[in-house]
Protein backbone atom coordinates (compact mmCIF):
# COMPACT_ATOMS: atom_id res chain seq x y z
CA UNK A 1 0.00 0.00 0.00
CA UNK A 2 2.72 2.36 0.75
CA UNK A 3 6.68 2.63 -0.02
CA UNK A 4 7.40 3.96 3.29
CA UNK A 5 8.08 1.53 6.41
CA UNK A 6 8.99 2.93 9.27
CA UNK A 7 7.04 3.09 12.38
CA UNK A 8 5.97 7.05 13.36
CA UNK A 9 5.85 7.03 17.62
CA UNK A 10 3.40 8.97 19.43
CA UNK A 11 2.32 9.89 23.37
CA UNK A 12 -1.12 9.93 25.26
CA UNK A 13 -4.61 9.18 24.32
CA UNK A 14 -5.80 11.42 22.59
CA UNK A 15 -6.10 11.12 18.43
CA UNK A 16 -5.92 7.77 18.77
CA UNK A 17 -8.45 7.12 15.69
CA UNK A 18 -7.13 9.74 13.30
CA UNK A 19 -3.38 7.40 14.19
CA UNK A 20 -4.61 4.19 13.51
CA UNK A 21 -6.90 5.53 10.37
CA UNK A 22 -4.10 7.11 8.90
CA UNK A 23 -1.01 4.28 9.33
CA UNK A 24 -4.03 1.86 8.17
CA UNK A 25 -4.30 3.57 4.84
CA UNK A 26 -0.40 4.88 4.37
CA UNK A 27 0.64 1.19 5.75
CA UNK A 28 3.12 2.64 8.06
CA UNK A 29 3.38 0.99 11.37
CA UNK A 30 2.23 2.96 14.77
CA UNK A 31 3.40 2.94 18.55
CA UNK A 32 1.59 4.78 20.94
CA UNK A 33 2.94 5.29 24.63
CA UNK A 34 1.82 5.80 27.52
CA UNK A 35 -2.09 5.80 27.02
CA UNK A 36 -2.91 7.73 30.22
CA UNK A 37 -0.01 6.64 31.97
CA UNK A 38 -0.86 8.69 35.30
CA UNK A 39 -4.56 7.89 35.56
CA UNK A 40 -5.67 5.77 38.35
CA UNK A 41 -7.32 3.39 35.89
CA UNK A 42 -4.62 3.61 33.10
CA UNK A 43 -4.18 2.41 29.67
CA UNK A 44 -6.79 2.07 26.93
CA UNK A 45 -10.87 2.30 27.56
CA UNK A 46 -13.18 0.05 26.66
CA UNK A 47 -14.39 2.03 23.69
CA UNK A 48 -10.89 2.42 22.37
CA UNK A 49 -10.42 -1.45 22.37
CA UNK A 50 -13.74 -2.41 20.59
CA UNK A 51 -12.12 0.74 17.83
CA UNK A 52 -8.91 -1.74 17.37
CA UNK A 53 -10.97 -4.94 17.28
CA UNK A 54 -13.08 -3.50 14.41
CA UNK A 55 -9.96 -1.97 12.76
CA UNK A 56 -8.43 -5.61 13.26
CA UNK A 57 -12.15 -7.45 11.74
CA UNK A 58 -11.98 -4.81 8.32
CA UNK A 59 -8.27 -5.14 7.67
CA UNK A 60 -6.05 -8.71 7.02
CA UNK A 61 -2.98 -9.37 8.94
CA UNK A 62 -2.74 -6.57 10.39
CA UNK A 63 -0.73 -6.85 14.04
CA UNK A 64 -2.09 -5.05 17.39
CA UNK A 65 0.33 -5.42 20.45
CA UNK A 66 -0.51 -3.88 23.34
CA UNK A 67 1.32 -4.21 26.87
CA UNK A 68 -0.09 -5.86 30.07
CA UNK A 69 -1.27 -2.34 31.70
CA UNK A 70 -2.37 -1.48 28.25
CA UNK A 71 -0.74 1.64 28.22
CA UNK A 72 1.85 0.99 25.29
CA UNK A 73 0.20 0.26 21.86
CA UNK A 74 1.73 -0.98 18.55
CA UNK A 75 -0.14 -1.54 15.22
CA UNK A 76 0.99 -2.75 12.19
CA UNK A 77 -1.50 -2.36 9.70
CA UNK A 78 -2.55 -5.11 7.33
CA UNK A 79 -4.62 -5.14 4.03
CA UNK A 80 -8.17 -3.70 4.15
CA UNK A 81 -10.80 -6.49 3.24
CA UNK A 82 -14.48 -5.19 3.75
CA UNK A 83 -16.80 -7.68 2.83
CA UNK A 84 -19.60 -8.85 5.39
CA UNK A 85 -18.88 -8.06 8.98
CA UNK A 86 -21.20 -7.50 12.31
CA UNK A 87 -19.66 -5.55 15.03
CA UNK A 88 -20.88 -4.53 18.36
CA UNK A 89 -19.47 -1.34 19.39
CA UNK A 90 -19.11 0.10 23.14
CA UNK A 91 -21.73 1.96 24.78
CA UNK A 92 -19.57 3.86 26.57
CA UNK A 93 -19.61 6.01 23.12
CA UNK A 94 -21.90 6.02 19.75
CA UNK A 95 -22.02 4.56 17.06
CA UNK A 96 -20.37 7.64 15.01
CA UNK A 97 -17.10 7.11 16.81
CA UNK A 98 -16.90 3.96 14.93
CA UNK A 99 -18.45 5.35 11.33
CA UNK A 100 -16.43 8.37 11.29
CA UNK A 101 -13.36 6.36 10.45
CA UNK A 102 -15.23 3.61 8.49
CA UNK A 103 -16.38 6.69 6.14
CA UNK A 104 -12.44 7.05 6.13
CA UNK A 105 -11.48 3.13 5.46
CA UNK A 106 -14.54 2.01 3.33
CA UNK A 107 -14.27 3.12 -0.14
CA UNK A 108 -10.41 1.65 -0.10
CA UNK A 109 -11.14 -1.90 0.83
CA UNK A 110 -10.71 -5.05 -1.16
CA UNK A 111 -13.95 -6.04 -1.40
CA UNK A 112 -17.11 -3.73 -0.80
CA UNK A 113 -18.11 -2.98 2.74
CA UNK A 114 -21.22 -4.40 4.43
CA UNK A 115 -21.21 -4.00 8.06
CA UNK A 116 -23.81 -3.81 10.85
CA UNK A 117 -22.81 -1.82 14.08
CA UNK A 118 -24.80 -2.33 17.15
CA UNK A 119 -24.76 0.15 20.00
CA UNK A 120 -26.03 4.05 21.02
CA UNK A 121 -27.15 5.47 17.53
CA UNK A 122 -27.98 8.64 19.48
CA UNK A 123 -25.61 10.51 22.26
CA UNK A 124 -24.00 13.98 23.29
CA UNK A 125 -20.56 12.94 22.44
CA UNK A 126 -19.95 11.54 19.05
CA UNK A 127 -21.73 12.57 15.66
CA UNK A 128 -25.07 10.76 15.22
CA UNK A 129 -25.87 8.25 12.52
CA UNK A 130 -28.61 10.84 11.17
CA UNK A 131 -26.17 13.31 10.67
CA UNK A 132 -23.53 11.44 9.28
CA UNK A 133 -26.17 10.25 6.99
CA UNK A 134 -27.31 13.62 5.82
CA UNK A 135 -23.60 15.34 5.61
CA UNK A 136 -20.89 12.89 5.07
CA UNK A 137 -22.48 10.38 2.29
CA UNK A 138 -22.80 13.62 -0.01
CA UNK A 139 -19.20 14.78 0.76
CA UNK A 140 -18.24 11.54 -0.24
CA UNK A 141 -20.29 11.15 -3.38
CA UNK A 142 -18.62 14.74 -4.28
CA UNK A 143 -15.48 12.50 -4.54
CA UNK A 144 -16.70 9.71 -7.09
CA UNK A 145 -17.67 7.64 -4.10
CA UNK A 146 -21.54 6.56 -5.30
CA UNK A 147 -23.52 3.48 -6.78
CA UNK A 148 -26.74 1.51 -5.31
CA UNK A 149 -24.83 -0.48 -3.15
CA UNK A 150 -24.14 3.04 -0.99
CA UNK A 151 -26.53 3.16 2.07
CA UNK A 152 -26.43 4.03 5.71
CA UNK A 153 -29.80 3.21 7.67
CA UNK A 154 -30.64 3.18 11.20
CA UNK A 155 -32.62 -0.65 11.57
CA UNK A 156 -33.05 0.54 15.73
CA UNK A 157 -32.21 3.02 17.69
CA UNK A 158 -30.45 3.41 20.39
CA UNK A 159 -30.08 5.67 23.37
CA UNK A 160 -26.95 5.55 26.12
CA UNK A 161 -26.42 4.08 29.02
CA UNK A 162 -28.37 0.87 27.49
CA UNK A 163 -27.63 0.92 23.30
CA UNK A 164 -28.91 -1.64 22.02
CA UNK A 165 -29.21 0.12 18.52
CA UNK A 166 -28.38 -1.03 15.31
CA UNK A 167 -26.71 0.78 11.82
CA UNK A 168 -26.37 -0.52 8.82
CA UNK A 169 -23.67 1.05 6.36
CA UNK A 170 -22.51 -0.45 2.88
CA UNK A 171 -20.29 1.42 0.85
CA UNK A 172 -18.66 0.34 -3.19
CA UNK A 173 -14.81 0.25 -3.48
CA UNK A 174 -13.02 2.55 -5.69
CA UNK A 175 -9.51 2.66 -7.26
CA UNK A 176 -8.98 6.43 -7.56
CA UNK A 177 -10.81 9.44 -5.87
CA UNK A 178 -11.58 12.41 -7.94
CA UNK A 179 -9.89 16.04 -7.55
CA UNK A 180 -12.56 18.54 -6.05
CA UNK A 181 -13.08 21.90 -6.16
CA UNK A 182 -15.78 22.99 -3.74
CA UNK A 183 -15.15 27.02 -3.45
CA UNK A 184 -18.46 28.43 -3.51
CA UNK A 185 -20.73 27.26 -0.86
CA UNK A 186 -24.07 29.29 -2.18
CA UNK A 187 -26.85 29.97 0.30
CA UNK A 188 -29.25 28.02 2.34
CA UNK A 189 -32.69 27.16 0.19
CA UNK A 190 -33.60 24.09 2.73
CA UNK A 191 -33.24 22.82 6.47
CA UNK A 192 -34.41 19.43 7.03
CA UNK A 193 -33.98 17.48 10.45
CA UNK A 194 -35.03 14.75 12.50
CA UNK A 195 -36.39 14.33 15.98
CA UNK A 196 -35.97 11.08 17.22
CA UNK A 197 -37.78 9.07 20.02
CA UNK A 198 -36.47 5.98 21.68
CA UNK A 199 -39.65 5.00 24.56
CA UNK A 200 -38.24 1.40 26.05
CA UNK A 201 -41.06 -0.43 27.77
CA UNK A 202 -38.73 -2.49 30.11
CA UNK A 203 -39.15 -6.34 30.76
CA UNK A 204 -42.76 -5.85 31.67
CA UNK A 205 -44.86 -3.25 30.10
CA UNK A 206 -43.95 -1.07 32.99
CA UNK A 207 -46.19 2.08 33.83
CA UNK A 208 -45.38 5.50 33.52
CA UNK A 209 -42.89 6.92 35.98
CA UNK A 210 -43.18 10.35 37.73
CA UNK A 211 -39.54 10.87 36.68
CA UNK A 212 -40.14 14.66 35.23
CA UNK A 213 -37.21 14.19 32.79
CA UNK A 214 -37.41 10.02 31.47
CA UNK A 215 -40.67 8.18 31.91
CA UNK A 216 -40.11 4.70 30.81
CA UNK A 217 -42.10 5.57 27.75
CA UNK A 218 -41.17 8.41 26.30
CA UNK A 219 -44.69 10.05 24.74
CA UNK A 220 -45.05 11.00 21.02
CA UNK A 221 -46.00 14.37 22.40
CA UNK A 222 -42.16 14.90 22.74
CA UNK A 223 -41.01 15.17 19.26
CA UNK A 224 -44.21 17.63 18.10
CA UNK A 225 -42.45 19.67 21.44
CA UNK A 226 -39.46 19.81 19.78
CA UNK A 227 -39.78 20.33 16.42
CA UNK A 228 -42.53 23.36 17.11
CA UNK A 229 -39.97 25.03 19.58
CA UNK A 230 -37.36 24.17 16.37
CA UNK A 231 -39.31 26.10 14.20
CA UNK A 232 -40.15 29.04 16.40
CA UNK A 233 -36.55 30.16 15.77
CA UNK A 234 -35.87 28.98 12.10
CA UNK A 235 -39.25 29.70 10.29
CA UNK A 236 -37.90 33.63 11.24
CA UNK A 237 -34.99 32.86 8.49
CA UNK A 238 -36.59 30.29 5.96
CA UNK A 239 -39.92 28.72 4.89
CA UNK A 240 -38.79 25.82 3.31
CA UNK A 241 -37.89 23.57 6.86
CA UNK A 242 -39.61 20.13 7.26
CA UNK A 243 -38.63 17.90 10.63
CA UNK A 244 -39.56 14.65 10.49
CA UNK A 245 -40.34 12.65 13.56
CA UNK A 246 -38.85 9.11 14.52
CA UNK A 247 -40.52 7.52 17.13
CA UNK A 248 -39.27 4.04 18.15
CA UNK A 249 -41.38 1.73 20.11
CA UNK A 250 -40.87 -1.91 21.81
CA UNK A 251 -37.62 -3.44 20.63
CA UNK A 252 -36.94 -0.83 17.77
CA UNK A 253 -36.22 1.79 20.58
CA UNK A 254 -32.96 -0.07 21.78
CA UNK A 255 -32.38 -0.74 25.55
CA UNK A 256 -33.05 2.88 26.94
CA UNK A 257 -35.37 5.77 26.78
CA UNK A 258 -34.42 9.11 25.11
CA UNK A 259 -35.10 11.86 22.87
CA UNK A 260 -32.71 13.83 20.66
CA UNK A 261 -32.81 16.00 17.28
CA UNK A 262 -30.48 16.54 14.16
CA UNK A 263 -31.00 19.78 11.99
CA UNK A 264 -28.96 19.43 8.31
CA UNK A 265 -29.09 22.90 5.99
CA UNK A 266 -28.50 22.40 2.27
CA UNK A 267 -27.32 25.08 -0.01
CA UNK A 268 -28.05 26.17 -3.45
CA UNK A 269 -24.54 24.30 -4.45
CA UNK A 270 -25.39 21.04 -2.73
CA UNK A 271 -23.24 21.59 0.91
CA UNK A 272 -24.66 20.44 4.47
CA UNK A 273 -24.23 21.57 7.35
CA UNK A 274 -25.53 20.08 10.70
CA UNK A 275 -25.99 20.44 13.98
CA UNK A 276 -27.36 18.39 16.56
CA UNK A 277 -28.68 17.65 20.53
CA UNK A 278 -29.53 14.80 22.83
CA UNK A 279 -31.12 14.31 25.62
CA UNK A 280 -29.17 13.45 29.11
CA UNK A 281 -28.75 9.85 29.72
CA UNK A 282 -31.37 8.51 31.73
CA UNK A 283 -30.66 8.42 35.61
CA UNK A 284 -27.56 11.19 34.45
CA UNK A 285 -27.22 14.97 34.37
CA UNK A 286 -29.29 17.69 34.27
CA UNK A 287 -33.40 17.63 33.21
CA UNK A 288 -33.47 18.58 29.37
CA UNK A 289 -36.54 19.93 28.29
CA UNK A 290 -37.71 18.99 24.97
CA UNK A 291 -38.89 22.81 24.14
CA UNK A 292 -35.22 23.71 25.06
CA UNK A 293 -33.51 21.14 22.86
CA UNK A 294 -35.09 22.06 20.34
CA UNK A 295 -33.96 25.36 20.45
CA UNK A 296 -30.48 25.07 21.73
CA UNK A 297 -30.53 22.80 18.59
CA UNK A 298 -31.86 25.55 16.73
CA UNK A 299 -29.34 28.16 17.56
CA UNK A 300 -26.39 25.39 17.10
CA UNK A 301 -27.54 25.17 13.27
CA UNK A 302 -27.55 28.92 13.05
CA UNK A 303 -24.01 29.22 14.98
CA UNK A 304 -22.80 26.60 12.19
CA UNK A 305 -24.56 28.44 9.35
CA UNK A 306 -22.70 31.48 10.33
CA UNK A 307 -18.76 29.83 10.48
CA UNK A 308 -19.93 28.15 6.86
CA UNK A 309 -18.12 26.77 4.20
CA UNK A 310 -18.67 23.99 1.77
CA UNK A 311 -17.95 21.23 4.58
CA UNK A 312 -19.24 21.70 8.25
CA UNK A 313 -17.21 21.48 10.90
CA UNK A 314 -17.90 17.47 11.96
CA UNK A 315 -16.68 16.64 8.58
CA UNK A 316 -14.02 18.61 7.89
CA UNK A 317 -11.28 16.03 8.26
CA UNK A 318 -13.20 13.27 6.25
CA UNK A 319 -13.00 16.22 3.31
CA UNK A 320 -9.02 17.28 4.15
CA UNK A 321 -8.02 12.87 3.96
CA UNK A 322 -9.81 12.78 0.54
CA UNK A 323 -8.40 15.25 -1.31
CA UNK A 324 -5.03 13.96 0.21
CA UNK A 325 -5.87 10.57 -1.33
CA UNK A 326 -6.93 12.28 -4.67
CA UNK A 327 -5.33 11.93 -7.95
CA UNK A 328 -2.22 13.59 -8.48
CA UNK A 329 -4.51 17.17 -9.65
CA UNK A 330 -5.09 20.31 -7.73
CA UNK A 331 -8.03 20.17 -4.95
CA UNK A 332 -9.67 22.80 -3.19
CA UNK A 333 -11.83 23.66 -0.12
CA UNK A 334 -13.59 26.75 1.51
CA UNK A 335 -14.17 25.73 4.81
CA UNK A 336 -15.34 27.82 8.27
CA UNK A 337 -13.01 27.84 11.31
CA UNK A 338 -10.71 25.10 11.41
CA UNK A 339 -11.63 23.13 14.44
CA UNK A 340 -8.72 21.74 17.05
CA UNK A 341 -9.28 17.98 15.64
CA UNK A 342 -9.03 19.07 12.48
CA UNK A 343 -5.47 21.09 12.99
CA UNK A 344 -4.42 18.06 14.66
CA UNK A 345 -5.27 15.70 11.41
CA UNK A 346 -3.50 18.34 9.26
CA UNK A 347 -0.36 17.79 11.14
CA UNK A 348 -0.47 13.94 11.33
CA UNK A 349 -1.65 14.10 7.27
CA UNK A 350 1.77 15.76 6.74
CA UNK A 351 3.62 12.86 9.51
CA UNK A 352 1.84 10.30 7.28
CA UNK A 353 1.75 11.39 3.66
CA UNK A 354 4.46 13.91 3.68
CA UNK A 355 1.59 16.16 2.23
CA UNK A 356 0.91 19.88 3.37
CA UNK A 357 -1.87 21.81 2.54
CA UNK A 358 -1.51 25.97 1.43
CA UNK A 359 -4.00 27.52 3.86
CA UNK A 360 -5.53 31.16 2.91
CA UNK A 361 -7.71 32.94 5.12
CA UNK A 362 -10.41 34.61 3.20
CA UNK A 363 -12.24 37.59 5.81
CA UNK A 364 -16.07 37.57 5.57
CA UNK A 365 -17.33 40.63 3.34
CA UNK A 366 -19.07 41.47 0.37
CA UNK A 367 -18.57 37.91 -1.50
CA UNK A 368 -18.21 35.64 1.84
CA UNK A 369 -21.08 36.50 4.35
CA UNK A 370 -21.25 35.05 8.40
CA UNK A 371 -17.49 34.37 10.11
CA UNK A 372 -14.00 34.40 8.11
CA UNK A 373 -13.19 31.32 5.98
CA UNK A 374 -10.12 29.08 5.43
CA UNK A 375 -9.36 27.93 1.68
CA UNK A 376 -7.61 25.11 1.48
CA UNK A 377 -5.77 23.74 -1.74
CA UNK A 378 -3.70 20.38 -2.07
CA UNK A 379 -2.21 18.07 -4.77
CA UNK A 380 -3.54 14.89 -4.31
CA UNK A 381 -0.68 11.96 -3.82
CA UNK A 382 -2.23 9.84 -6.54
CA UNK A 383 -2.88 6.94 -3.56
CA UNK A 384 -4.40 3.66 -5.49
CA UNK A 385 -5.87 1.19 -3.96
CA UNK A 386 -4.44 -1.55 -4.86
CA UNK A 387 -6.44 -4.15 -3.10
CA UNK A 388 -9.45 -3.71 -5.14
CA UNK A 389 -10.50 -7.07 -7.28
CA UNK A 390 -10.08 -6.42 -10.81
CA UNK A 391 -13.05 -7.88 -12.63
Amino acid sequence: MATQSHSLSYAGCNFLRQRLVLSTLSGRPVKIRKIRARDDNPGLRDFEASFIRLLDKVTNGSRIEINQTGTTLYYQPGLLYGGSLEHDCSVLRGIGYYLESLLCLAPFMKHPLRIVLRGVTNDQVDPSVDVLKATALPLLKQFGIDGESFELKVVRRGMPPGGGGEVFFACPVRKVLKPVQLTDPGKIKRIRGMAALSSFLGEQDAPLTTDCRYSVRVSPQMANRIVDSARSILNKFIPDIYIYTDHMKGVSSGKSPGFGLSLVAETTTGAFLSAELASSPQGQGAAVLPEDLGRNCAKLLLEEIYRGGCVDSTNQSLGLLLMTLGQQDVSKVLLGPLSPYTIEFLRHLKSFFQIMFKIETKPCGEELKGGDKVLLTCVGIGFSNLSKTLK
